[in-house]
């Protein structure tokens, strides 16, 4: 649509497909009618996005499960927002709305490292985790696999550096040493959801 760029990171299937992207509204931008046939999840990474149901600023982690519907009308902020289509099981039906930059960070995970839940169905878990710099992380494998949006800062492992705005997908049972350096970090963490290595 005019005024509606993607960025498209992960697809499985045609154009009604299981995707993960990147969509940035230009200002007074709008998108129209539509259902959400298989789900849609996604988080507010800059401006403001809104339908005609509320408005949701930066740092919102919105999930709209099978079946509903929404018409974005983007203001003059424009935003970006990371979202994911098509990815929810059919008995997950919670909708969830978390301004995550106004919520308690409940969960201490290790010294300099905070969680926030944003969402858990299953075995898949929808987290935020906040990264203080210079801190490490003990090695630890992923069960169902992970993947990692870097909102803010940046985190490193012994196989590279991911600073903000990086995208990345580890498999079942993939594991890592992590840390931190002077920046430190702020994650949007989706874990448990992909397919068991085989």
């Amino acid at each position: 649509m005019p005024g509606v760029e993607r960025m498209m990171l992960d697809r499985i299937g045609d154009e009604v497909a299981r995707a993960t992207s990147l969509v940035r509204y230009a200002p007074n931008s709008t998108f129209p009618a539509h259902v959400h046939g298989g789900g849609e999840e996604f988080f507010v990474l800059e401006g403001e996005f809104a339908d005609e149901h509320r408005t949701y600023p930066v740092g919102t982690y919105v999930r709209n499960p099978i079946g509903t519907s929404h018409s974005p009308r983007i203001g003059e902020q424009g935003c970006v927002i990371f979202v994911k289509l098509r990815q929810f099981n059919e008995e997950d039906d919670k909708s969830v709305v978390i301004d995550t930059r106004n919520a308690k960070w409940p969960l201490p995970l290790a010294p300099g490292v905070e969680a926030m839940p944003l969402h858990e169905f299953q075995n898949e878990l929808v987290t935020m985790i906040r990264w203080a710099p210079n801190t490490p992380f003990k090695e630890h494998t992923h069960p169902g696999g992970e993947e990692v949006f870097v909102v803010e800062g940046c985190f490193s492992d012994e196989y590279g550096d991911y600073p903000a705005g990086t995208w990345l997908r580890n498999p079942d049972q993939s594991s890592h040493r992590a840390f931190t350096r002077d920046e430190g970090a702020l994650l949007y963490l989706k874990a448990g959801h992909l397919p068991d290595a085989e």
